[in-house]
């Protein structure tokens, strides 16, 4: 199965959820006139693309159907197409690896897939030719570091990792002291899954981004926070609380084959400005692509 069939199945909650909305509203009212925007800003709305965003994307296609003179329905999802594509292409998707080596750090709550990412992404790299290091600082949970190694034996990479409790930023020293010895491509770094409202984790991760600038000061650096599609509006927020903590440069969208929510990601790369690099819609190793906004849009409308 090719990357967009897996995308377009994995979409498909979301895909049956919202395009059948549209569908209906299509169906519903006839003529393209204001009753029939305000129907779609509303199914938006409730797709969790949210509220100021769902205004914004509406805005710009009444604009669009009055200056093209938009008669027909096929001109206006397609018009609704580009608004949401224009969005997802504010910013640059590709992964930035520059340096070598070049630094993924990696961050998010618990359970929304952070290990799981990582071993996928280092997966990928390595098919690419590149040597990677991962980095498994996630030291508060013992499991977390088990499943990692799991991941990197699978994808074939380096893991150093110290017993649980141990300073995660030591971690982090010692991964980039290998990282140098054998002249790796990559290093990623795993972080523990902090909370956004738990102030000693986040300061944890100040103390892990200090070791990186400190020991690799001219390495180009990506920072990816993971969120859980399936959590909706709740990622809004923990957007917002690792912005503060630490720069992020981009996301990494995963659980979408489980969830009707895949249109969160729309308000918060508009709201934010930071762009998703790998979207994840399966179990299986190699079920994580760079993310592409015209094949998301593509699936789901």
């Amino acid at each position: 199965m090719g990357f967009f069939d897996k995308l377009k199945q994995g979409l498909n909650k979301t895909k049956t959820s919202f395009d059948e909305k549209i569908n209906n509203a299509f169906s519903v009212f006839r003529k393209i006139d204001e009753e029939l925007l305000e129907e779609l800003e509303e199914i938006l709305i409730m797709s969790d693309i949210g509220f100021e965003t769902s205004i914004k994307i509406i805005s710009n296609l009444r604009n669009k159907i009055k200056k093209g003179n938009i008669k027909e329905v096929e001109q206006v999802k397609q018009a609704l197409r580009e608004e949401i594509e224009e969005i997802l292409e504010v910013q640059d998707s590709s992964l930035k690896l520059t340096t070598i080596p070049t630094i993924i750090l990696v961050v998010g709550v618990n359970g929304v897939g952070k290990t799981t990412s990582i071993g996928k992404i280092a997966n990928k790299l390595v098919k690419e030719g590149k040597k990677v290091v991962i980095g498994a600082a996630d030291t508060f949970r013992a499991a977390a570091v088990e499943q990692l190694e799991v991941w990197a034996n699978r994808a074939g990479c380096n893991i150093i990792k110290k017993s649980e409790g141990a300073d995660p930023a030591s971690v982090v020293y010692e991964a980039i002291k290998v990282t140098k010895e054998q002249n790796a491509d990559v290093l990623i770094c795993d972080t523990a899954g902090r909370l956004h409202n738990k102030k000693y984790l986040m300061e944890e991760l100040g103390k892990i981004q200090r070791v990186l600038e400190k020991e690799l000061p001219n390495a180009s650096k990506e920072v990816l926070l993971v969120l859980d599609a399936t959590t909706g509006q709740n990622a809004i927020a923990q957007v917002k609380a690792f912005k503060e903590t630490i720069p992020l440069t981009g996301l990494i969208l995963t659980k979408l084959d489980g969830t009707a929510k895949g249109g969160v990601i729309v308000g918060i790369v508009n709201e934010n400005k930071i762009p998703v690099k790998f979207i994840g819609v399966g179990e299986q190793i190699d079920d994580m692509e760079t993310f592409n906004s015209k094949d998301f849009v593509k699936a789901i409308l």
